[in-house]
């Protein structure tokens, strides 16, 4: 592997579309750095290469204790300049350059010469840069501009003020997420998405290519060494479809994340993927996987940590959380007001564990008009990179929405989401203001703390009764429906030692009081016969949110054997 010695995060970070370790080069680890406050760098030639007087460890945000700045006061633009050269097998193929995530606003030069931009700050990006390259050093150049405070772009939970305060914790500035070189052929395979049937027992894979006329695509499937089938087509229009028939059908369950090995070729291009076989299906606000219906046993995670903030510090930390989680008894996440890396993603895909893929919409005013421009080409940007994670069962772009958001983008943000995954579940925005016809299942939010108080609310649903949600159109902004998700509840805060610190309630007295109040309000889901799926708040607390089962620096506050032992009971509507 070629990579920056004793690089952090040395790991390829693209599972799921991979060269081989000859073709790429890692580019975590020191850079140079330069805060911008004035935002003038641009004027003043950052861009040319001048040398940058600080130093930054990349992937980590300038925010992080990891990235040896730990400023974090608000600035709105950070410069970063790496020198390098490049191996010397790389020459006359085309060198693109990718940022794993960059919060918010990127540009790009290489040596000087402006390479492009991107805005977003939650999703893979890269350029082209062979046409700028040189024999011997070329310098990196990437300015970041990040203006959180006008609420004009997606940012989660990172805070609007200097400090954190109630659900929005430390922000994160600049590049997240891995740093990094490819080497591909002059025609290459650029994307896949991949189709699972379970009926016909094949894979249907569409494809774009750079180049690639006339060139001839193969597929081959393998599993746990075994060949399992292989297709070809030819490239028109750089695209191309083609099926794959499998010998053998060997089904993606909760719990059980078999997987596929995939190998695809267009000339020079050799891609190594994966995919699983499943089917999702929802019918009557239910979870249905391969025709069985599945209780969902979620966990919000919200994927923030002590020295990296947003970033794990190694992959096996990342892995961890999954298993912590797993730990605990349940079977999945919400991966909640972040979209999470790929890496994370598919450590999911192989253990079986389900998510649902979130944006971060609570930074942003979705009354203003620039809704529109600066969240959906994300999201889209989003459906795209992680459409081929069979972890991920449903969307959920938006996160209890606001009562005056401009209607017309919550119905386009669905068509488009629908127009493009037609797999999948869809919820149009979780917990509070619905709209009708939007959705497939219709949850609610609930941190009612007396387990006696919150069943009798949940009562009436098993006789055909409703429940109060916000939504549009109906009398006075509410709309009695059934759902049949509480997509959060909870978050009962535990923290004896902790003076500050919040969760949500009256803080019980013991820990076994504690756990007597988890089990009580777990149970009102568990056993409802309307009920398909829960999510507690949550995995882990953060900063001065303390209502995780695990302390932000992942110790359990509890004997993870007990609560497995709660959740995992069988569901009434589990077979």
């Amino acid at each position: 592997m070629l990579y920056t010695p004793n690089a952090p995060r040395p790991e390829f970070p693209r599972p799921q579309f991979d060269r081989g370790d000859a073709n790429w080069l890692n580019l975590n680890g020191p850079w140079e750095y330069r805060t911008d406050r004035g935002q003038t760098g641009e004027q003043r030639g950052f861009q040319n290469g001048a040398p940058f007087s600080e130093t930054i460890t990349v992937p980590f945000c300038r925010e992080s204790e990891l990235s040896g700045i730990g400023d974090v006061d608000f600035c709105d633009s950070v410069w970063y300049r790496k020198t390098l050269t490049l191996p010397e097998d790389w020459a006359g193929k085309r060198i693109l350059f990718h940022i794993g995530a960059c919060d918010y606003y990127t540009k790009v030069w290489v040596n000087g010469q402006y390479m492009g931009d991107h805005t977003g700050g939650y999703v893979a990006f890269s350029f082209d840069i062979t046409k700028a390259l040189k024999e011997g050093e070329n310098t990196l150049t990437v300015g970041v501009w990040d203006h959180l405070r006008d609420d004009t772009q997606p940012g989660g939970k990172q805070s609007p003020r200097y400090e954190s305060f109630g659900c929005f914790y430390t922000r994160t500035t600049g590049i997240w997420q891995t740093t990094w070189l490819e080497c591909v052929p002059t025609d290459y395979i650029a994307s896949t998405k991949y189709y699972p049937d379970i009926e016909r027992q094949k894979l249907v894979i569409e494809a774009l290519t750079v180049g690639g006329e006339g060139m001839t695509l193969t597929a081959k499937a393998s599993y746990n060494g075994k060949a399992m089938g292989e297709g070809t087509t030819v490239v028109h229009g750089g695209k191309a479809v083609l099926e794959v028939e499998l010998n053998e059908l060997h089904l993606w369950e909760v719990g059980n994340g078999r997987l596929y090995d995939l190998t695809l070729t267009m000339g020079e291009d050799a891609v190594q993927s994966y995919f699983g076989m499943r089917k999702i299906e929802c019918r009557d606000g239910f979870f249905y996987l391969n025709g069985r219906c599945v209780f969902q046993r979620l966990v919000l995670d919200q994927g923030f940590y002590p020295d990296g903030i947003y970033t794990a510090s190694t992959l096996s930390e990342l892995e961890a959380d999954i298993d912590r989680s797993l730990a605990m008894g349940f079977n999945g996440a919400r991966l909640h007001q972040k979209v999470f890396e790929p890496l994370f993603l598919s450590l999911c895909d192989k253990k079986g564990y389900i998510v649902w893929g979130e944006h971060a919409n609570w930074g942003q005013d979705s009354s203003r008009e620039s809704v529109f421009q600066n969240f959906l080409p994300e999201w889209c940007e989003i459906l795209a990179r992680d459409f081929n994670h069979p972890a991920i069962i449903g969307w959920c772009p938006l996160n209890e929405t606001q009562n005056d958001q401009i209607p017309l983008f919550v119905k386009l943000l669905a068509t488009v989401t629908r127009q493009y995954d037609t797999t999948r579940m869809y919820i149009d925005a979780s917990g509070w203001t619905h709209t009708e016809g939007l959705t497939d299942i219709m949850d609610l939010h609930d941190y009612e703390q007396n387990p006696e108080a919150f069943a009798a609310k949940l009562a009436p649903l098993a006789e055909g009764g409703t429940y109060n949600v916000h939504w549009w159109g109906g009398p006075k902004d509410a709309m009695h429906t059934h759902p049949t998700f509480v997509s959060e509840y909870g978050g009962i805060r535990w923290a004896p030692q902790e003076a500050a610190g919040w969760g949500y309630g009256q803080a019980p007295q013991s820990e076994e009081e504690c756990i007597s109040r988890f089990k009580g309000l777990t149970e009102a889901i568990l056993f409802h016969p309307k009920m398909g799926a829960l999510c507690y708040t949550q995995l882990t607390d953060v900063e001065q949110e303390v209502n995780g089962l695990y302390t932000y620096h992942r110790v359990p506050k509890f004997d993870p054997a007990i609560m497995h032992a709660i959740l995992t009971q069988k569901a009434a509507v589990e077979d």
